[in-house]
């Protein structure tokens, strides 16, 4: 008998997966506090429930490792998202500043795209 997948199953299996992910994760931030992708992945991963830990993290990201240049499109975005809007622009400068002393232009056309999206957005 062939079984199709059922999209309207529980999403249970995803949370529990989810919440594996963040446990990993909070284990190696224990085992290696000075690699700022750990400290990263659990922000994004706590922007899909625990959106006060995912402020917390880009926060400390922000400090704790300012060259790390991923952190500043997505935590620019976040503040932006939960109305911190002069935190959002603060981070969005910081941000085209550092991708711009990195000579990264990828991360630097994205910054300043999604900054001027922002921009564009408080406007209104």
């Amino acid at each position: 008998m062939l079984c199709m997948h059922n999209i309207y199953k529980s999403k249970a299996p995803n949370q529990s997966m989810q919440a594996e992910r963040i446990f990993f994760l909070k284990e190696e931030i224990e085992k290696n506090p000075d690699e700022p992708f750990n400290y990263y992945a659990l922000a994004l991963e706590s922007l899909k429930q625990q959106n006060d830990l995912a402020l917390e993290l880009f926060d400390l990201l922000l400090k704790k490792f300012p060259e790390y240049l991923p952190t500043y499109y997505q935590a620019a975005n976040h503040f932006f998202e939960k109305g911190y809007f002069e935190k959002a622009d603060e981070v969005f400068k910081k941000g085209i500043v550092l991708a711009e002393k990195l000579g990264k232009s990828k991360a630097l056309t994205e910054l300043k795209g999604s900054y001027q999206m922002f921009l564009d957005e408080i406007e209104e």
